[in-house]
């Protein structure tokens, strides 16, 4: 898309944008923003009442002509109009400039299609990007986590959001294999919904199930396991109740996603040229993403694989920090690729 001459261009950004949170960092100036991806309409008049932290608040008590909406849905775009409302309320709240015009690298999920791909990167120029560049999560994350991405020697991660899982071999500057799922942290808490209203015959909202799942919820046996009180509404009665949760009974709700997750990295690993699967003995695996932050989960897959598994230092920023040090090279990536005529 042509520049305009008229417009000042704004410092360059590189954006996470997830099902969950969207994470904005800013050149030389790191991460500014981490919000979640949400935005609050009016059904009535179409206009945007609130956009991330505010938005995510209304979920589940807003009066009928106002919708909580969350316009991604496994890693992609549900909803354009309201994907690209929500970018340009992001860039507008990292940039002071009113008519700043950044270029923006996307984060986005390994296993997406073209036109997928596509759709997000004009999102950005309507939001009002002047470029927009897509980098897959796994590569961004591996960087993130300061994997070494560019060495012969093969690193392995394991990227856990809220709507996609990215399991990816990186080696040499590329992704040698990958296996890109639609399963995260989104299907857990609707699976406690359905263990809770089947088993307790009690209704749950999705944000009471988040905070069951990060309170209690675990990926594999360990000792003193808590429980909590959980309130919901019940169904036979329909009034308010209180029952008890263990976290056994949150883990058994999450085993179908967790099974999933541990499947691709399974099927990775299988698909792993033999020289690098000798690497991944002496490396491990690393776990980033807001999934890796379930109680034990390193122990579980641990167990799963046989090999070494460590979670991230900034699980949850890895992939937005991964994008932001390739846009810190941005200059040196340009005449890489203008030399080969690429750009």
């Amino acid at each position: 898309m042509p520049d305009n001459p008229f417009v000042v261009a704004g410092q360059d950004m590189a954006v996470d944008l997830g099902t969950a949170n969207t994470l904005v960092y800013v050149r030389n100036q790191g991460v500014l923003l981490n919000e979640p991806s949400v935005v609050a309409i009016n059904t009535n008049t179409n206009e945007a009442l609130a956009v991330g932290m505010d938005a995510k608040r209304m979920i589940g008590r807003t009066p009928s002509h106002v919708k909580a909406i969350r316009p991604l849905r496994d890693g992609v775009i549900a909803d354009f109009d309201i994907t690209e409302r929500m970018l340009r309320y992001f860039i507008k709240k990292v940039h002071r400039r009113r008519w700043a015009k950044p270029r923006i690298v996307i984060c986005v999920p390994s296993g997406i299609t073209g036109v997928e791909r596509r759709a997000v990167e004009e999102a950005a120029y309507h939001a009002g990007a002047r470029n927009a560049f897509t980098i897959d999560e796994p590569m961004a994350a591996a960087i993130g986590c300061g994997l070494p991405v560019n060495e012969p020697t093969g690193s392995m991660v394991v990227d856990i959001g809220g709507g996609t899982t990215e399991v990816a071999v990186i080696a040499m500057g590329g992704i040698v294999v990958s296996k890109s799922v639609r399963v995260g942290g989104d299907d857990m808490d609707e699976r406690i919904v359905e263990w809770v209203k089947k088993e307790h015959n009690l209704l749950l909202g999705l944000r009471t199930a988040e905070q069951i799942k990060m309170a209690i919820g675990s990926a594999y046996p360990y000792h003193n396991e808590p429980s909590a009180e959980v309130k919901g509404r019940d169904l036979v009665a329909g009034l308010p109740k209180t029952v008890l949760l263990t976290a056994s009974e949150v883990r058994a709700a999450i085993q179908e996603p967790l099974s999933m997750m541990i499947d691709a990295v399974r099927y990775t690993l299988d698909n792993t040229p033999p020289e690098l699967a000798a690497d991944l003995m002496n490396v491990g695996i690393t776990i980033t993403g807001g999934g890796a932050l379930l109680k034990v989960l390193h122990h579980r897959l641990a167990f799963e694989t046989g090999l070494r598994v460590e979670i991230a230092e900034r699980p949850l920023q890895s992939v937005v920090v991964g994008s932001g040090r390739c846009l810190e090279q941005f200059d040196v990536l340009q005449g890489v690729l203008e030399s080969s005529g690429r750009f």
